[in-house]
């Protein structure tokens, strides 16, 4: 299994990034690889949603349904279904003080085709690793343009 774990410092107040982060109903009118996201339940703390993903460097859509736990400033998901062969991982939201949080982003995933060597496994890591910066970067932007 694969990991991804990344963090970044957001110019905003937490509150303000929660909210972002937590309206993920809106992801796709603000995260370019985000093509569709349907909220299929909602019970506050706890949302699935079916996501369609895109591969931009090779036009490839990637679809999953994901289980979102919200604990205070961490949500933890898994992949309930979809093109994965699993995913889970976790969001952490600090409050960094003066108006700005740490974004911690921690990803493990599967992704087996059985055909494939080493090497496309690590360019399939790339591209994860490079969707997962966007997405929290497009956060980071959308929370410090307001």
């Amino acid at each position: 299994m694969a990991s991804i774990d990344t963090t970044l410092l957001i110019h905003a107040p937490i509150d303000r990034v929660l909210q972002i982060a937590r309206d993920n109903r809106s992801f796709p009118d603000f995260m370019d690889d985000v093509k569709s996201l349907t909220v299929v339940q909602d019970e506050g703390d706890r949302v699935v949603s079916e996501w369609i993903g895109v591969i931009s460097a090779f036009n490839v859509k990637v679809r999953w349904t994901q289980e979102d736990k919200w604990h205070g400033n961490r949500c933890d998901f898994v992949q309930l279904k979809g093109d994965y062969d699993s995913m889970s991982g976790y969001w952490e939201f600090k409050d960094e003080g003066q108006g700005h949080t740490r974004f911690t982003s921690h990803v493990d995933y599967e992704y087996n085709v059985p055909a494939l060597g080493a090497l496309v496994k690590k360019v399939i890591h790339s591209l994860a690793t490079k969707n997962i910066e966007a997405l929290m970067a497009a956060i980071k932007h959308r929370a410090e343009a307001n």
